[in-house]
């Protein structure tokens, strides 16, 4: 009896992982499948899964239209700008937060992480004259800008539920010694939580890689354009849209975000995990 439970079991959770697998993998392969059909396969009244003539001319003309290439530029400025920017602010707040002992430390932590409660469409609609006053309207330091706002409160709560964890007695250890504040934290803390700055590195990265809504609106010039609105205005039209150009470019700019991700999933894990054990 029990050897029929466990069989029936693990022919239960196995249907559940396809249902799952098919669920997340299934439109990466038909956006795949699709970059390399030509026109004629894709705008049919039942079309095929596999190309019947499979071909590189979307990927040709991704490449000899020297848009995506621009775009990608632009996103690693902004993207890679705005991660950086929100470890190095995230790191100072976290450690002040989970260390340091002062009054309204805990409120003003909270009302931080208030910030992830409204919608980021209307975080844009205050954000916009902020930025239109200060001249950083369709700039790449102006979306910088937006990026760290936005991941500012998550990463500071995932580096805080991490700096919590690092005992204490290794600091006042370091401050017996005569070390200074920075000292240990550039030193000695922060070589312990590199697992949490990675992941929180890559989770501000990505975030600002996959945004449309900010970057469509706060960037109107086409020659500072990152990937998003490119893809959306370069591909998606009222009248006529290049779905296998589309597909063709949108693997191609998901590709810094798979290799990215493929080198740095081990500190991402450890990261996540560390920080959900500890906090």
């Amino acid at each position: 009896m029990l050897i029929l439970l466990t069989w029936r079991a693990r022919l239960v959770f196995w249907a559940i992982f396809a249902l799952i697998a098919a669920f997340l993998f299934l439109p990466l392969l038909w956006m795949a499948l699709t970059s390399i059909k030509p026109e004629s396969e894709i705008f049919v009244r039942i079309p095929t899964i596999w190309p019947l003539s499979a071909t590189v001319d979307n990927y040709r003309q991704l490449f000899s239209r020297g848009d995506i290439l621009v775009q990608l530029k632009n996103s690693l400025i902004t993207a890679g700008g705005g991660a950086l920017l929100t470890v190095f602010l995230a790191t100072y707040a976290a450690y002040s937060f989970a260390k340091f002992r002062y009054r309204g430390r805990k409120s003003l932590m909270f009302l931080m992480l208030s910030a992830q409660m409204f919608p980021f469409a209307m975080m844009l609609i205050s954000l916009y004259p902020l930025l239109q006053w200060a001249g950083l309207l369709n700039t790449h330091v102006g979306l910088i800008i937006a990026y760290v706002i936005l991941a500012l409160p998550s990463g500071t709560y995932m580096l805080y539920s991490y700096f919590v964890g690092i005992p204490t007695e290794i600091i006042e250890a370091a401050r017996a010694d005569g070390a200074s504040e920075l000292y240990i934290l550039h030193r000695i803390v922060l070589p312990l939580a590199m697992p949490a700055l990675v992941t929180v590195g890559l989770y501000s990265f990505m975030w600002a890689w996959n945004d449309l809504l900010f970057s469509l609106t706060l960037i109107t010039t086409p020659e500072l354009r990152t990937v998003g609105p490119g893809l959306l205005l370069n591909y998606i039209g009222e009248s006529k849209s290049d779905w296998g150009g589309a597909m063709a470019a949108s693997i191609v700019s998901s590709l810094p975000i798979v290799i990215g991700f493929a080198f740095l999933q081990r500190f991402f894990i450890q990261g996540l995990t560390a920080g959900a054990v500890k906090s």
